[in-house]
């Protein structure tokens, strides 16, 4: 199942004003630059199995969201937020019963105003 092409087509339907670039669509994963410098990359292994990891420019620490299933104690576990200094917290804007183009499209929206999530917990 590849969820890419999809989620490409929501992108530059829904978030086009974000954009810097069109999207990527490469071998495994979805490359996205918005206009603020992020470069987000997304990778759906299935709707509720994802990395979306992003940076702020070339050499700076990435920052991402993941549901790979190892902190149980957040909250919104399997979930969680990475911090670019290595912290872990419960994550502030996707949930793995939405879909892949709703996580997304949050996420986008969020970079777009805070490209390190510094207002979310």
């Amino acid at each position: 199942m590849n969820l890419h092409p999809a989620i490409l087509e929501h992108i530059e339907r829904e978030h086009a004003d974000a954009l810097a670039a069109p999207p990527q669509l490469n071998q495994d994963a979805l490359t996205v630059v918005l206009r603020n410098g992020v470069t987000l990359t997304v990778r759906y292994a299935a709707p509720d199995a994802y990395s979306l990891r992003w940076n702020t420019g070339p050499g700076t620490p990435e920052t991402g969201i993941n549901t790979a299933p190892v902190h149980a104690h957040l909250p919104t576990y399997p979930n969680h937020l990475l911090h670019a200094d290595g912290t872990v917290a419960a994550d502030p804007i996707t949930r793995s019963d939405a879909s892949p183009e709703a996580n997304v499209g949050a996420l986008i929206a969020a970079l777009a105003r805070d490209p390190l999530l510094a207002s979310r917990p």
